[in-house]
């Protein structure tokens, strides 16, 4: 049999040629491509491309792979392990001549005209129906529905306490129902523009007009994040600032909310071309709209014939009962600190093992979805999870160690805290630092006190001032021939505008969307410079006190981070906030001025946040063969609309309330993140980071040099370790980081630890064993579990919560009860009365 690297595969002489094949692709030695076999259409497409392709071409497929997925996290080992089985030839392969050009082709076919990962085949088909309706009238109109209840709800209870939230997946559920409405019930009358029919009703339903309003939602319906600040400055019991009206508020919005989609347009290149970039936390999404449209032929998997569509309704249906248990009636399985009940009095038993106040050392701390959804744990990979688990376990003892040692005072305050605190361990009051004006009474803060931060509150700071610094220095020599032929393709395509994008992908979802018109460069930075606009004319023409060159500043920081932070959220599903960089950043540029710290602090937070998220759902656009102008342009709308819609929102909530974000607010709205916004403004943006570093914690400035430094013996040190133990491969150090990161008031290991272990279970063992089930259910229950808890907790709210119905039982009070409930103070070290801690003097 002639074995040349131009012969075709349907040239070569093998008897029944596509049964072999079909044979050999099911045979246990393709065990990690049999979650194909549930979709016969998907077989037969790759058999056929199969029979096109040659040998030689197959060689230099694996070769290619092989040296793109060495160290790639997500990539299967398995796989990876067999293209270099092929690559070695046929003598090493073990197997007959035939039987290894089979082998070859196989593995070449699907990894040239599939995806290389199992999770993405999962939600995906390698090819596309161009004439698809998708800018239809009855895809916009439920978007803009969507969007306009989605965002008017999210807004309006964004500051209540607890809050309610219709999440995206709920209204992606409700989105189907009425998309089948409107087929069945608009009549078929349209219009024809330069010889294409646009109707009312053009058939069916389908999954990318499903998509479509999707995406809208996903980036429109949800709540502006710069409201929360307007409460900061509008209200008298914050800054009570009376000149940010209408238009300061629309220009600051305005700015926020879009800015993200210039970063987002001129990233596309690293984080949703690549094939690598999977974006885990997304797949669900995609996998409902998958479930509810795409009928689905009936295969015995591991025993389970019964359809994702069944399977999803039932476990959504079993969900929204069970939740009554630990969303209302029995709470304590929410909040499982079980540990504690055995001495609610105990602070140390609290301290170490307890929910609320403690560290969270509870190997069984919650029978809530709510909470173990928390870490995404059926789309994050394993590998991530670890890591952060690892890098939580692992600060956690340090942080115990620091505690109890009485390091820097923080004995006399809680564990794990975001707020700040004087010198006697009460919570800081910052009105006695501060002037009318909003700057800093120096006197008053001499004669007060410096603001204590927690040990968790430092090893927030500490790990994350690390992490951005490594992780630019990191991700630059992980993907630095990625990284470079990206920006060769972007300043090519600023040279030439008739250049595609796709060109340098060779990747199947890039060769099918490159039939859409794209959307150029120049596009997104005109959005870009437009929002910048906005922004410097909202700051310049209000008594901001914050200069148009520490806007830039702050945006251009964040633009240079956003590329290890997009990468990362890519691979990982674990996204790199920037607001704590901002803040600080802020606080040495425009020193001892509240406003300006804080509108610092939003474009640093909600520009990249903004990005990240558009970015995403560029992404989701590009899974689901959206074409980018449409998916662009549904996009700006549900954005706009958002920008109206959240402001309408806030004029209805501080128009009816009085006592609007006070403690005791009798409808809840006590408004948890604009108190601490308000705080942390003032301890950061009036007292300012050059004291508080300076007096008290000068490591934490060394942080941003410790990154630097490390990056690279940490990047080199591990490629040479891995040499040596294959499994040190499984160790990322900014997924170590960022679960160092991960503490904060209320969120613990109590809210990781259940994470980790259903994607213990989920995400590595039954990925590994049975990866046909997983690849056809896995994200269905994902999806399934979270829509079930988001629609039983908007019912439990409307039903019960908003009309303040409780039940009052030892079910629903023996998490709150003791230290760990705020019952008693969980500090390890006290005070005598008058006396007080830290430096007798500061400046």
């Amino acid at each position: 049999m002639k074995l040349e690297a131009d012969v075709v595969v349907s040239e070569l002489d093998i008897p029944n040629l596509r049964e072999r094949a079909y044979e050999r692709f099911a045979s246990e030695t393709h065990i990690d491509l049999h979650d194909i076999l549930d979709n016969d259409h998907v077989v037969q497409y790759l058999l056929e491309l199969m029979t096109t392709m040659t040998v030689g071409e197959a060689m230099t497929t694996l070769t290619n792979m092989e040296n793109f997925h060495s160290d790639d996290f997500n990539f299967p080992k398995v796989t990876l392990e067999k293209i270099r089985a092929l690559l070695n030839g046929e003598d090493e392969y073990g197997l007959d001549h035939e039987t290894y050009i089979l082998d070859l082709l196989i593995q070449a076919t699907v990894l040239k005209y599939h995806s290389p990962y199992p999770e993405v085949r999962a939600v995906c088909d390698p090819f596309d129906d161009v004439n698809t309706p998708v800018e239809t009238f009855r895809a916009y109109f439920l978007g803009i529905v969507w969007v306009t209840i989605g965002s008017f709800i999210n807004q309006l209870f964004a500051n209540r306490q607890p809050s309610l939230t219709i999440g995206s997946t709920a209204i992606q559920i409700l989105l189907f129902p009425c998309g089948k409405f409107l087929a069945k019930s608009l009549p078929d009358w349209g219009i024809t523009v330069f010889g294409k029919r646009h109707s009312l009703n053009p058939g069916r339903w389908n999954a990318k007009e499903q998509m479509l309003a999707t995406l809208m939602v996903q980036v429109g319906s949800t709540s502006s994040n710069f409201i929360s600040y307007i409460l900061v400055i509008q209200l008298k019991r914050f800054f009570g600032q009376s000149w940010a009206n209408f238009g300061f508020i629309f220009f600051m919005n305005f700015s926020t909310q879009f800015f993200g989609y210039g970063l987002a347009g001129l990233l596309r290149r690293w984080v949703v071309y690549p094939s690598k970039a999977i974006w885990p936390s997304l797949l669900p999404i995609v996998m409902l709209n998958r479930t509810l449209l795409q009928p689905e032929e009936k295969h015995s998997i591991h025993g389970w014939t019964m359809t994702r569509y069944k399977f999803f309704f039932i476990v959504l249906g079993c969900m929204m009962v069970y939740y009554w248990l630990p969303g209302f009636i029995f709470t304590a399985l929410s909040t499982f600190n079980w540990m504690t009940w055995i001495a609610p009095k105990n602070k140390m038993l609290a301290i170490v093992t307890g929910s609320g106040v403690g560290l969270g050392f509870n190997p069984l701390a919650t029978f809530d979805w709510g909470v173990i959804a928390y870490s995404n744990p059926l789309a994050i990979p394993f590998f991530s999870q670890f890591n952060q688990f690892a890098g939580m376990v692992v600060s956690g003892l340090i942080m115990l160690g620091l505690y109890l040692r009485n390091y820097k005072w923080m004995g006399y305050l809680p564990i794990n805290s975001t707020r700040s605190y004087d010198n006697t361990g009460a919570t800081y009051n910052a009105s006695r630092i501060v002037k009318p004006d909003l700057t800093l009474n120096v006197e008053g803060y001499k004669s007060y006190s410096l603001p204590f931060l927690s040990i968790g509150y430092v090893m927030i700071y500490g790990s994350e001032f690390v992490m951005f610094t490594m992780s630019w220095v990191y991700v630059v020599l992980a993907e630095y021939r990625h990284l470079k032929s990206a920006f060769a393709g972007f300043f090519k395509s600023l040279r030439n505008r008739k250049t595609s994008n796709y060109e340098a992908y060779d990747d199947p979802l890039c060769r099918l969307m490159a039939k859409y018109p794209e959307v150029p460069d120049w596009w997104y930075m005109i959005i870009l410079l437009v929002a910048l606009a906005f922004a410097i004319v909202a700051c310049q023409a209000y008594p901001t006190n914050t200069p148009a060159w520490a806007i830039v500043v702050i945006m251009v920081i964040c633009m240079f981070l956003i590329f290890p932070s997009a990468i990362v959220f890519s691979i990982t599903g674990y996204e790199l906030g920037f607001n704590d960089i901002a803040i600080i950043v802020a606080g040495y540029m425009v020193p001892e001025h509240a406003i300006s710290n804080m509108l610092c602090r939003v474009f640093g937070w909600n520009v990249d946040a903004q990005a990240d998220s558009i970015i995403g759902s560029q992404k989701l656009a590009h899974y689901a063969k959206i074409p980018p102008r449409a998916f662009l342009r549904a996009q700006l709308l549900a954005t706009l609309i958002q920008v109206f819609i959240t402001m309408v929102a806030n004029v209805v909530l501080t128009s009816s309330f009085d006592d609007l974000c006070s403690p005791d607010q009798s409808n809840r709205f006590v408004c948890p993140f604009p108190n601490a916004l308000y705080t942390a403004t003032l301890v950061w943006g009036v007292v300012g980071p050059k004291r508080i570093f300076a007096q008290l914690y000068p490591m934490l400035k060394w942080a941003f040099l410790i990154g630097v430094l490390a990056g690279a013996p940490v990047f080199y040190l591990r490629l040479f370790a891995i040499k040596r133990f294959p499994f040190v491969k499984n160790f990322n150090p900014i997924m170590f980081l960022a679960g160092m990161s991960w503490w904060n008031s209320g969120y613990n290991l109590s809210y990781f630890t259940p994470g980790f272990q259903v994607s213990f279970i989920f995400m590595y063992y039954i990925r590994r064993h049975y990866l046909t089930w997983w690849t056809k259910y896995n994200f269905v229950l994902s999806a399934a579990l979270s829509a079930g808890v988001a629609l039983c907790a908007v019912l439990v709210f409307c039903t019960l919560q908003v009309t303040n119905v409780d039940i009052n039982w030892w079910g629903t009070t023996v998490s709150g009860a003791g230290v760990d409930g705020g019952t008693y103070p969980s500090n390890i070290f006290t005070l005598a009365e008058g006396e007080t801690f830290g430096p007798a003097t500061w400046e």
